[in-house]
């Protein structure tokens, strides 16, 4: 995976809030097209790194570039969905997803004509005019996915997108996105907790040690799409990435117990 062709490279990246150092040395590369998930001990800066590479936040050391220029800001380019429902209840289904493309101020004919895509892709045809307060947490979160993938931007940013679903809607929004990500051909950095997501989704899982975070591992997932969890190679894999989290998590704990000692 060469840095050359890459999509996203983030090189020696540090980042400071205040005293507290939250990431140390993080380096990767991203290509285009690729779904790469990130996963560590709680409080490590996982979704620190990706609000680096949305823009959000400015790092202290280090470069992030995409397309081979320094992120400033946020842009056009990368779409995020937030963990919470993040839509607002004032506006139907199809104005939430419309928004994006309202402040690019794209014709309401054609925002209307390329929101309606990504309804039908995302399920939601016959809900083009409910409000969120009549929608399932799982509908919720598809119209965010949606709104994000509907003004193009050519990476989406994931920050644990299924944290707040039950299990059943879980499994039906991963075998969704599964298939949004194949038809809509994004970049897709996604923050999970959950090994058994990171596996079944990703290209790539790329694990971070405990705060001050650095990438630990990075382990390719070299099965096609779409995967099933009752596939013993995915079940490899898993058990792989477990393993590695798991004694990250118990030199945290340790650690954490040193210090209140």
């Amino acid at each position: 995976m060469g840095a050359a062709n890459a999509k996203i490279v983030a090189e020696n990246v540090s980042l400071n809030f205040g005293d507290v150092q939250a990431i140390k040395d993080v380096t990767c590369s991203i290509d285009e097209r690729e779904f790469v998930a990130i996963i560590g001990p709680s409080g490590c800066g996982k979704s620190t790194f990706l609000y680096v590479l949305a823009g959000f936040e400015q790092i202290s050391g280090g470069k992030v570039e995409i397309n081979g220029a320094p992120v400033a800001g946020p842009g056009p380019d990368r779409g995020i969905v937030f963990q919470e429902f993040v839509l607002y209840p004032w506006r139907t289904v199809l104005r939430n997803i419309t928004l994006g493309l309202e402040v690019q101020k794209v014709p309401r004919e054609e925002a209307e004509k390329r929101a309606q895509k990504l309804i039908r892709l995302a399920g939601l045809s016959g809900f083009e005019d409910a409000y969120p307060s009549t929608l399932s947490g799982g509908m919720k979160q598809r119209v965010a996915i949606a709104r994000a993938l509907t003004y193009d931007p050519e990476i989406v940013l994931l920050d644990e997108p299924f944290g707040a679903l039950d299990v059943q809607t879980k499994n039906y929004m991963i075998r969704d996105l599964q298939d949004l990500w194949t038809q809509a051909n994004k970049t897709i950095i996604m923050v999970t907790h959950s090994v058994t997501e990171a596996v079944l989704l990703a290209d790539r899982v790329l694990v971070f040690g405990a705060r001050p975070s650095s990438i630990i591992a990075d382990v390719k997932i070299d099965l096609p799409h779409p995967r099933d969890l009752k596939d013993p190679k995915l079940k490899a894999y898993e058990d792989e990435v477990t393993s590695i989290l798991s004694a990250e998590v118990d030199k945290s704990m340790s650690f954490e117990r040193g210090a209140v000692h």
